[in-house]
């Protein structure tokens, strides 16, 4: 027997397509990915035939980059890349823009590592391009170890938090080598169980500290981080915290 037009028009109810999935606002505030290109960046662990750092990094962007772009006006600072032993290398490529999935890949593509890590200097810098001490802002810190140019990222951290309107960092340390002696990390011991100091920085400003030790462990926190949270999606895994 045929449907009744009551029917069909329920059954055309019941498999009508969902309504578009838009963006929270949260998403408004726009953000700095700080990047380490750091010599570290270009070493291997035990295994002398895996990829580097930077090539799991650069790995990891491209999967996340496409998906946070849409939803983010995201900018790009790198720091590292330099002469030998520099601690000068800190390089803004852009500040926020609309779609930056591919300028952002691009860059990291041609970044070569090398130089110290000036991760408090750069998070800064990063700061002031968002002008956090007036507008929203959210900072990104990519970073495989401790501060080592004499920054002091704790006492960093409660200083922006003091001056900024609303600034929150996070930091995702990707295979992080942390040396809680270091003589140039003047705060390298404030965490134990390989955290890097730059913790200092999230626990600040009410951001996360995120360990991860795999290209897909980074990639799904910079989602995290970096994305939006969709409303109409169901809630994302959750990192470990480290």
């Amino acid at each position: 027997m045929g449907l009744t037009l009551v029917g069909a028009a329920l059954l055309c109810v019941s498999v009508a397509p969902p309504p578009p999935v838009r963006a929270a606002s949260g998403c408004a505030a726009d953000a700095m990915l700080v990047f380490d290109g750091s010599a570290s960046m270009a070493e291997v662990g035990f295994d002398a035939n895996a990829p580097t750092r930077i090539e799991e990094a650069r790995t990891a962007l491209r999967r996340a980059m496409p998906q946070i772009a849409p939803v983010r006006r995201v900018g790009l600072l790198v720091y590292g890349p330099g002469p030998e032993g520099s601690c000068d290398g800190i390089n803004l490529h852009f500040a926020p823009v609309a779609d930056a999935a591919e300028p952002v890949i691009a860059a990291i593509e041609h970044v070569d590592p090398n130089g110290l890590t000036p991760l408090t200097a750069s998070v800064r810098a990063a700061a002031e391009v968002l002008d956090y001490r007036a507008r929203p802002a959210i900072v990104v810190l990519v970073t495989d170890g401790n501060e080592t140019c004499g920054g002091r990222p704790c006492q960093t951290g409660k200083e922006l938090a003091l001056a900024a309107r609303d600034l929150t960092i996070h930091v995702i340390g990707f295979r992080v080598v942390a040396d809680p002696f270091a003589w140039d990390s003047p705060e390298a011991g404030v965490y134990s169980g390989g955290a890097s100091v730059a913790k200092c920085l999230s626990d600040g400003t009410g951001g996360t500290y995120v360990s991860t030790q795999t290209v897909d462990e980074l990639a799904e926190a910079l989602r995290e981080t970096l994305g939006c949270a969709l409303i109409g999606h169901g809630p994302r895994r959750k990192q470990r915290l480290g």
